[in-house]
């Protein structure tokens, strides 16, 4: 044991790290029983690819880059698509974790270890090991084209320009909001802007992405206007005039609805500096234990340090903070999966805060590790119960209904475990509760709680229990038809 323990410590900060990583979501994958929601959407968009072609993608999801990438390794190696999907989030997630101890350790050297406890314990990223989403690939080449931006702004160049946007571009194809990291990057130029090199960068940095947009609004002109319809809904977010009724609309909302008429010119006020605060909880609860030595005073100095030699991660902070802002107002909420970038971009000050707090207090700083290592164990132990019902209702779908009846799935992840895809629901559930539209259903799947309103609609309306599928927690899936 000794022994292993003294290898551990030889292996340098980003080696650990990866590896580290690796481990992690292998202990995560092991107690997977069912994939998420999304990532049914994303494989069984990857398997219509591959029966129909890689045009058919687009008819399943307005931006399957991520679907078409499992489809083409399916199709290069025959691994089946759900391996595939796992193998690439772990090595896009040890590849992460290698690449922020890396940024560390240029940052402030001796901080590789503590930047190897933060990122691998974090809950903000450690808690999405076991899952197959978008975001795994975002987070990688977005952090990617920051690091490299680093050495670019010391030294410039074009063939480092072009890495940069390459790297863009790939985090893009995951999600459309890391095209963000250019101006990110572009603003740490301004202060350079008075002489000639630094307009000789801004240049590097913007003649291509600029001339690839131009051309493209040049094509969606000729086409009669933006036919692509994520990029169609990222830019009715950034509508002013939507952005200000979507927030006057959450103002009125919480005026009408929580304060007295006296206070209501102040909604708007109480609204914005409420979503500010909520978010920056957020965050920190996200970044877990090892964001306690921020509350130490030394931590203003790591602050004013990082804006010195980190600025593309602190104008990426502040950038990806407002999108995540504008999108609150808009969609009136936040989850931690969208707010996860934030805390990765901390990685750095996190690990360098953590370093002065160990000096500062040795004896803290080890128990503060200890509950990072219990925090790292827990984001990918699952004591839950698992969602084996699902499964049981899955294989009697596939064994007692036919592709072609149409069912109404209140988990769409059945249909996919069912060998039917990923299903478009044409109703909701409040919907469905009239003859007419239950008319258009031969069975119904659902996961009814007691009391489930849509259960007792479709029990008086004399529609038999033709299966019923309980886990060990006593959840339920009830499959109901003529």
């Amino acid at each position: 044991m000794s022994d292993l323990v003294e290898r551990v410590r030889r292996l340098p900060p980003t080696a650990l790290a990866f590896l580290g990583s690796l481990l992690l979501s292998l202990v995560a994958f092991a107690g997977t029983v069912t994939v998420g929601k999304d990532a049914a959407l994303y494989l069984a968009v990857a398997q219509q690819a591959l029966e129909q072609g890689p045009q058919a993608a687009f008819q399943g999801f307005d931006w399957p880059w991520f679907s078409l990438l499992l489809a083409g390794t399916h199709w290069l190696s025959a691994l089946p698509l759900e391996p595939a999907a796992y193998l690439w989030g772990a090595f896009f997630m040890a590849a992460t974790c290698a690449l922020l101890v890396s940024v560390s350790e240029r940052f402030a050297a001796g901080s590789g270890y503590w930047a190897c406890l933060v990122v691998l314990s974090m809950p903000a990223f450690n808690h999405f090991r076991d899952d197959i989403i978008r975001e795994q690939g975002f987070w990688f080449f977005c952090l990617l084209a920051l690091s490299l931006a680093l050495g670019w702004l010391e030294s410039g160049g074009w063939r480092r320009a072009a890495l940069i946007q390459l790297a863009t571009v790939c985090a893009c194809l995951f999600r459309l909001e890391a095209v963000l990291v250019l101006p990110a990057i572009a603003l740490c130029l301004v202060g350079d802007l008075h002489r000639r090199a630094g307009w000789l960068r801004l240049v590097q940095l913007s003649a291509l992405p600029l001339a690839a947009v131009l051309i493209a609004a040049l094509a969606m002109l000729a086409r009669g206007g933006i036919t692509q319809p994520r990029i169609a809904y990222y830019l009715s977010l950034l509508d002013p005039r939507t952005l200000v009724a979507g927030f006057n609309l959450m103002a009125s909302q919480f005026a009408s609805a929580a304060l007295a008429k006296y206070s209501t010119d102040d909604a708007g006020k109480i609204v914005f500096f409420g979503v500010t605060v909520t978010m920056l909880a957020k965050f920190f609860t996200l970044s877990g234990p090892l964001a306690l030595p921020l509350l130490h005073p030394q931590s203003g100095q790591v602050v004013r340090a990082c804006w010195q030699r980190l600025r593309p991660f602190v104008w990426a902070w502040l950038a990806y903070y407002g999108v995540l802002f504008l999108f609150f107002i808009q969609q009136h909420f936040i989850n931690s999966r969208y707010l996860s970038l934030l805390n990765l971009l901390a990685v750095p000050l996190l690990a360098v805060a953590c370093l002065l707090f160990a000096r500062s207090f040795p004896r803290l700083a080890k128990a503060l590790a200890v509950a990072a290592v219990v925090v790292m164990l827990s984001n990918v132990i699952s004591l839950g119960t698992k969602k084996t019902h699902y499964l049981e209702a899955a294989s009697w779908l596939s064994r007692n209904t036919n592709p072609a009846d149409p069912i109404y799935y209140e988990d769409l992840r059945i249909a996919y475990y069912a060998g039917r895809g990923y299903p478009y629901m044409p109703v909701t559930r409040e919907e469905l509760m009239t003859p007419y539209q239950a008319a258009k259903f031969r069975y119904f799947v659902l996961a009814p709680k007691p009391g489930d309103p849509l259960y007792l609609w479709l029990t008086e309306q004399r529609k038999p229990v033709l299966g019923q599928f309980t886990n060990r927690k006593g959840d339920t899936v009830v499959i109901m038809g003529h």
